[in-house]
């Protein structure tokens, strides 16, 4: 049952910034925290994969400042964290062996995460009368959460 937890909540990371989730989950694979040897999501934890995930999530946190990125309620970016999240959820629960009902819970926290996430930056905003604070607090939040994730990890 935790790891199915776990891989609804790496999914809400997913939905709030696609590209922290998985790089949390490679850096936790590529560290020995999750097993995902002999399984088709293995490459997560090979030698350059949370280099390059890093790099793409640490492009996504700058992107997001952006004022011309789109919304993440548009749908390639709302279906990209759905199957993000779905991934990531499972490769949490792999070491399990259940992958699909991982993806089930990961893609299910994509959507509360993209939803959640956006009402609750809008919220922030509002409060602070700008985006950009909402954002950065929004930006902890996602790397905070993935960290306590992948190593709160059975």
């Amino acid at each position: 049952m935790v790891v199915y937890v776990l891989a609804l909540l790496i999914g809400v990371i997913a939905g709030l910034r696609a590209m922290t989730a998985p790089a949390a989950v490679s850096w936790a694979a590529f560290l020995g925290l999750l097993n995902l040897e002999g399984t088709w999501l293995a490459f997560l934890g090979y030698r350059f994969t949370p280099w390059i995930m890093t790099v793409l999530a640490v492009g996504e946190l700058i992107g997001d400042q952006l004022p011309t990125t789109p919304s993440r309620k548009t749908p390639l970016p709302f279906a990209t964290r759905i199957i993000v999240g779905g991934l990531c959820g499972a490769a949490i629960a792999a070491q399990s062996g259940s992958f699909i009902g991982g993806f089930a819970a990961g893609a299910v926290g994509g959507i509360i995460g993209t939803l959640g996430g956006a009402e609750g930056r809008a919220r922030l905003a509002a409060a602070f009368g700008k985006d950009r604070p909402a954002a950065l607090v929004e930006d902890a939040v996602a790397i905070l959460g993935a960290a306590l994730i992948v190593g709160a990890i059975p």
